[in-house]
């Protein structure tokens, strides 16, 4: 089993920026990608960025540009840098790790982008 906690979330001003974090423990050998998804009452939860363990790097169309997925293996955390923030931002965003098959997730965080 792997448990993922995500912290750094919060309220925001349009422009502004936030940083998450989120830390894996447990059976977290072999675990293969980390990334973030958010999501918004009454839609799919979508996919904002992932990155493997070697430092690859996927991100949504909509968010290039303006945000940056980075990981530090040695303390089994990933961190997603959200700069340029807009109010269509604004979600419960959620960690997730892939490993030997199977998807992981963290409790979600929200953010919210308001002036």
């Amino acid at each position: 089993q792997v448990s993922l906690v995500e912290s750094g979330g919060g309220l925001v001003q349009p422009g502004g920026s936030l940083r998450l974090s989120c830390a894996a423990s447990g059976s977290i050998f072999a675990i293969n990608a980390m990334g973030w998804y958010r999501q918004t009452p009454g839609k799919q939860r979508e996919l904002v960025a992932t990155i493997t363990r070697g430092g690859s790097a996927n991100y949504a169309d909509s968010v290039k540009g303006r945000f940056t997925i980075s990981r530090d293996n040695a303390k089994n955390t990933v961190y997603l840098q959200m700069n340029s923030l807009k109010p269509e931002d604004t979600a419960v965003y959620y960690c997730s790790a892939y490993r030997l098959g199977s998807n992981y997730w963290g409790q979600g965080t929200q953010v919210t982008v308001s002036s």
